[in-house]
Formats: structure tokens, sequence, C-alpha cells
């Protein structure tokens, strides 16, 4: 992979025309050099700019590495603003909300080895700290030691730096509520497995992981329970290790090799042969080939290299999640422990992911540059639905009971509709899971449709039935219900089924409130509930209010649109979003929960782009035949609430899609109808930028007046063909295309204005 950036300009100008990169000429940076895992992560439960941890990781890796600042079980495990690091823990954490599980921490120290995780706690500056995806290193002060690491998909490689003249020790920690550890002296290893989680697993879960070292052991202790003997194997509460390696007259490096496996003893030890024979730098190397090889599928230039950074940035977490969570056995063969039924079953698995949130871009973004990934994912969610009897709505690694909505129907519907030809993987089963999954409620209130008997009967799920933010999931059902009439017809399945499902995808308008002009809880009698406030968050809501949640209608905008009296109406309502103060209304919370905080202070009034269910209100302007403002908001919303710092996110990250939002935006455009093959236009961030399709063809997509200032359409050409529709579509995008953009300082009111340059909306499908 060639980087964007070229140590000679020249060069560079070759490759990619006029390219005005804020760099000098003398510096060289790969892609993987752009993306930097520290942002996002001077956040706190109160407030979140991100909500995220250093994830040193390969592309979606089964697992994840972390420095340790916050305590054991603590979600908020590295805070930017902390001053003590107390370990290096192993993470399969999708969230600090969600916690983690198959976790365990090691921690180098000089002198006597310590075990309290206060005690072995060492001072740290992030002056002497280096974090990149794949490789992590810090000085740890009170220790006067230097630690690296660098993972594989299921391993991870340290290099320890130990100082002249002091003890040489070394802490594992396995962490409580059931843990085992054994210290092998001859084979210098030490194995066992932690049973620490979250919840989403079986009774019989466990992380099994062992640790090699390339020294001999000078000092080998157990601790189970607070308690220190020469045992050399123990099983308790919470146990760990305690080893030394002597005092050398000179400073010396430690290696330790470091592997996990969900399944058993023996598998952990096959995974960490992932490691070779590499050394350190070889490794290390390796994995910014496999960094640079993912993020070059989307190459970009011409910005700033704080938004080189934000870019890159964003595509990261982008790949992080879904997780792999299979395994290779010895005979080669594609297994995984399944979190659904205890037992360990043949092919793919994926976890670690809310369909809530990621439906919206992040599944989108794989579909069109990363369809191999996603049909591995898919092949999963059909292997989950076939152990467990249900999709997973929020798997971590198994069913959580989480958020709202049947969105698993959106993952997998977009999924066959784009990539399904060219990948073979089981469509029936899946479509089974759907029709189940939208038909019932689940053994979880999240998994299934709770409410499925009311939202059956009477088109809605009620107000006042105690079923809670009612009228998010009546919303999202809706929507759900479009994405299955949509692969429906896909697949030829009976007619009945196709009008079934397209009618109970028109459910929305039950919600609509004409006198207040936005979406409303309803009751089991047909009335509207009393009293309604637009600003009140959480009730008939989810994480937002109704102000938020009206534009949940990804299906069917033209619909919506109708029902507020026409576009000018509809674009009125848009515009109120930005204008109206950012009051709120706490009383279901009992508290000022985070999301409205960053709402509040964000200076753009009621829109909430720190959580996702507005998040593509800004691209609807398009349907109101006023793309112009579109293009206005999508800028104004990358350039304040996104920069490459530690608090550079606007609310939490969740797992990529806050990402996958910048990275479609940074381009030019967004999918706001998964289900459907449009991509609705914004304007694109960068000068220039290519997307290499899996197909082996391009997307070249060219703005060479580009700027701050310079943030409308004037003209846009397809192919050299001037083309002035407010959306892309799929399928001629997987042919290969050449998007020249014209942009100026003023918006062209008179491009885009047109009734057939509008998107999808399914009143309008023909």
């Amino acid at each position: 992979m060639k980087p964007i950036i070229s140590t000679v300009a020249l060069l560079l100008c070759i490759q990619w025309g006029l390219f005005a990169q804020k760099i000098s000429a003398t510096e060289s940076r790969e892609l993987v050099d752009y993306a930097l895992p520290l942002v996002g992560t001077d956040s706190r439960p109160e407030f979140s700019n991100g909500n995220t941890y250093p994830a040193i990781a390969l592309p979606w890796g089964m697992n994840f590495w972390s420095p340790q600042t916050g305590k054991m079980g603590d979600g908020w495990m590295y805070k930017y603003g902390a001053e003590k690091i107390r370990g290096f823990k192993q993470t399969h954490q999708p969230s600090p909300w969600m916690n983690d599980y198959g976790q365990f921490s090691i921690m180098p120290m000089s002198g006597e080895p310590v075990f309290d995780q206060d005690q072995r706690a060492s001072w740290f500056s992030h002056k002497a700290e280096t974090v990149e995806p794949n490789y992590y290193q810090v000085y740890l002060a009170d220790h006067n030691i230097n630690v690296e690491l660098t993972p594989t998909e299921r391993a991870a490689l340290f290099r320890i730096t130990y100082p002249a003249g002091q003890d040489a020790s070394f802490i594992l920690d396995a962490f409580d509520n059931g843990s085992e550890v054994t210290i092998d002296p001859a084979n210098k290893r030490v194995s066992g497995y932690s049973t620490k989680n979250s919840g989403g697993v079986p009774d019989n879960f466990k992380n099994y992981f062992v640790l090699e070292f390339d020294q001999e052991f000078t000092l080998a202790q157990t601790i189970a329970d607070s308690n220190v003997s020469e045992t050399l194997s123990v099983n308790a509460n919470h146990v760990g290790a305690l080893l030394g390696f002597g005092r050398k007259e000179n400073s010396f490096q430690l290696k330790v090799k470091v592997a996990s496996s969900f399944i058993s003893p023996e598998q952990a030890l096959l995974n960490l042969k992932e490691l070779g024979s590499a050394d350190f730098e070889g490794l290390r190397s390796k994995g910014r080939e496999a960094w640079n090889e993912q993020l070059g599928k989307i190459e970009v230039g011409g910005g700033s290299v704080a938004q080189l950074e934000m870019f890159y940035t964003s595509l990261y977490r982008s790949l992080l999640f879904p997780r792999k969570f299979y395994e290779i056995n010895a005979a080669g063969e594609t297994v995984h422990y399944s979190p659904y039924n205890g037992k360990v079953e043949t092919g793919y698995m994926y976890t670690d992911t809310g369909f809530w949130d990621t439906f919206r871009a992040l599944f989108p973004l794989l579909n069109l540059v990363y369809p191999e990934v996603n049909a591995e994912i898919q092949a999963g969610l059909a292997n989950a639905y076939q152990e467990g009897g249900w999709l997973p709505e929020w798997g971590s690694p198994g069913l959580r009971n989480v958020m709202v909505g049947n969105n698993s129907a959106s993952v997998v519907a977009d999924a066959y509709l784009k990539i399904g030809a060219d990948y073979d993987y089981d469509i029936e089963t899946l479509y089974e899971a759907l029709i189940h999954g939208a038909n019932n409620a689940g053994p979880l209130t999240a998994v299934g449709r709770a409410g499925a008997k009311y939202y059956n009967e009477l088109g809605y799920v009620p107000f006042d039935v105690k079923i809670n933010e009612n009228a998010a999931r009546t919303l999202e059902y809706s929507y759900d219900d479009f994405t299955i009439y949509q692969l429906a017809k896909k697949l030829n399945k009976p007619q009945a089924d196709i009008e079934l499902y397209k009618s109970r995808a028109m459910n929305y308008k039950k919600l609509y409130d004409k006198e207040s002009g936005w979406m409303r809880g309803k009751n089991e009698d047909g009335t509207f509930q009393s009293p309604f406030n637009p600003y009140k968050w959480g009730g008939a809501f989810t994480e937002g209010n109704s102000i938020h949640y009206t534009w949940s209608v990804f299906q069917d905008v033209q619909g919506l649109a109708d029902l507020m009296g026409g576009e000018k109406a509809f674009a009125a309502k848009l515009d109120e979003v930005f204008t109206s103060a950012p009051i709120f209304e706490e009383s279901y919370y009992g508290f000022v929960i985070h999301e409205i905080r960053e709402m509040q202070v964000a200076q753009m009034g009621q829109y909430a782009h720190g959580n996702q269910p507005i998040q593509h209100m800004i691209y609807l302007y398009n349907y109101a035949q006023q793309p112009w403002k579109a293009q206005y908001w999508v800028r104004e919303t990358m350039n304040r609430m996104y920069q490459p710092t530690p608090d550079g996110y606007c609310g939490d990250e969740d797992n990529g899609q806050t990402s996958a939002w910048y990275v479609f935006s940074a381009l030019g455009f967004y999918p706001v109808t998964p289900g459907a093959n449009e991509y609705v236009l914004g304007a694109p961030l960068f000068k220039e930028a290519k997307i290499h399709l899996s197909n082996g063809k391009t997307v070249e997509i060219s703005a060479p007046a580009n700027s701050d200032q310079n943030r409308y359409i004037q003209h846009m050409t397809w192919n050299g063909t001037s083309y002035d529709k407010n959306f892309l579509v799929y399928e001629d995008l997987m042919k290969g295309a050449k998007l020249n953009f014209e942009m100026t300082a003023n918006p062209n009111t008179n491009r885009g204005i047109l009734d057939t340059a509008k998107p999808f909306s399914l009143s309008r499908d023909n």
C-alpha cells in the first residue's frame, strides 16, 4: 500500500493531482499513522467525548489489548486524564456501558512483585507513550520499565525492558468471579482461565489464556484470594501469578508471548502459533501492513492533516467491531465457542455490536467496501440463530438486554440485497430468523420484538401497556418491516408475505400527530398520550425525544413530508431542529443523562449528533428540494463535532457507527435507507478520494476547488455527464465511477430541486 503522503511533492502531484496536504515535504506517514487510537478516550460516565479506549488490535481481531488505568471491572478501563497504569489488559469490551468479558491483565514491576492493583500501579505520561492501532509503548515511571506490545488476531507479543540492578518482576491478574492459574517453570509458561464477564455468556464460559516467556523464572508464586503460596496451580474466586526474573547487571528485555481461546487450553496454544517466528519488529511490521491494507481500501487527500487524521481514525474505529469470535482448530477448520448454547460449533461467529447503533452506517460501509467480511458476519448470524433460536440485537458475546428495535432485519436484508449474489451463506435460515423475530417477543425485552402482539394487531406499540420507549419501537419496527419486505421480494417469497411487510412499513403514520407536527406515543384505545412535550427525553422514545425520533422514517421520507404538509413545511421542520433552543425534560431518567448534556453544549439546537437516532436527519433536505442545506450542515457537523483529539467525538463513538457516519459523509454521500439501493448526497470533504471496491473497480471522487468556504455543489458530473440527482445508486457505483464536483462558496439553489432528483421513498416506489 502506498501512503497518501509522499516524501516528494512531485510524486504526490503525479499520484493525486492537486492534493493540498498541510504537511512538510520531508515527512512520511503511512495510512496507519493517521489512525489515532487515543481519540475519544478523554471521557467519563457523565460526559462522553467518544467513550473509547485505545484498542490495540488488528482489523476485526478476536482479542484487543489496552493499557488499564481503571480498576478491575471498571468499564472506563482507560481514561486519558488518568495518572497511573494498573496493567495491560486483554479485552473484548465493546463499550464501557456493556463492560467486558474474557479479560485478564499483566503488569511488569521492579522489585518485589505486588498483586494489589493500587500498589502495583505506576505513574505514566502521555509524553512517554506511543499509541498506534497495532502497537503500544509506555514508560512506567515508578518501575523504570519500558513496555511495548503488538498483537495478532488472537495473540500478542510483549517486549519489556527492565532496568539494571533491580529485581525484575511480573504480575498476571486473572481477575475475580472465578479464575485459575497454573505455572509451568520447565516450559517457562503460565496458563489458566478467567470467567469474569458482564453477561451474555453460558454457565460454562471461560477465556483460556497462555503466556510463554523467553527467560527462566527465579520466582514462581501463585495468589488465591489474597493468599500467596508456592503452589503452582490454584483455582479460586480471584487468582494470579507472581513471577521473578532476577536482578541483572545491565538492563535487559523480556519477551512474553500471550494468546487466549474461548474453546480450550489446547486451542489457546494453537492460537499462540499466530505469532510465528517473527521478532517483535517483524510482527509489528506485519500488523502495520494489515492495517494499511484495510485502510487503503479508501484513499483520500486534499485536506488538512487534522482531517486526514480524523478520517483514518474514523475508518480504524469502523474496522474493529463486530469482532471475530471464531478460531482455527488443528485441522484448519473454522470453529467457535457458541455464546448461545455453550458448545463448540463449526463455522463463523462475530460479536460485540449493537444493531440499534450500527445498522445505520457501519454495516452499509462493510457492504460497500468490505463485503467479504460482512459475508462472514452474515454466516455467523445464521449460526447464532441456529444455536440460540434468535438473532442478537445487541451481542456481547451472546444475547444482551439492551436498546430497542429489531434492526437485525436491516443488517441481514441490506447485506443480501447488496452482496448476496457474490457470497454463499444461508440466507434462507436468516430469512426464517427475521420472520421469527418480527412476530414474537423474545426471551429478553431487547430480543425479538417487545410488544409484538400489540404491534401486529394495532400497527403500533401502545404507550399505556407498560412497554417502555414504545414509540421508538414502533418506528423502528416499521422500518425493519420495510427491510423484510425488500428481502422477501428479492427471495421471491409468497406475495402475501411481501404485501404484509410492505403494509407494515407504513405503520409509522399511526404515530404522527398533526396537531404538534411530531411523532407521539399513542394509547391502546387510539388516543395520543397526554400531556405531550416534544422536548421530553425517554418515555415513548429511546435516548432522545420526539424531535429526534420523528425523522426515523428511513423507508418513506416522502410520506413523512406529505404528512407534514409537503416539501416546504417539511424543510421548515428540519430547520426548526437547528433553530430551537437546546432545552430538555429529563424526568423519565431522573437525572440529566450524558446524551442530553452532549446535545446541550453543542450549540446546534436540538440536533443531537452524539447519539444515533437523528444522525441521518441532515441528509433529509435532499428530499425537500433544498440539498444545499444538507451540504452546509454536513460540513458544519464534520468541522465542529469531530476532531482528532482525546475529546474528539461529540458523544459515544458506539462500535464504529459515529465513525462510519464521518467516513461516508467525508466521501460525500450517506446510506439514509439501508435496504434500498441508494446513497443520499451531501458533499465531499476532500479534494480527492478513491474507493477500491472488492470487484476490482474504483470509485474516484474529485472536488478540486473544495475548501472550508467552498462547501456547496455548483455542478456535478458522473463519468463526464452532468448529474442532477441527489442520490447515488449502488449498482452504478459497483461498475466503477468518476464523480466530479464543482464546489463553490455559495449554494446553487437550482440544482437537485426536480422531483426526479429526490432519493428513494417507499410511497414513491413503483
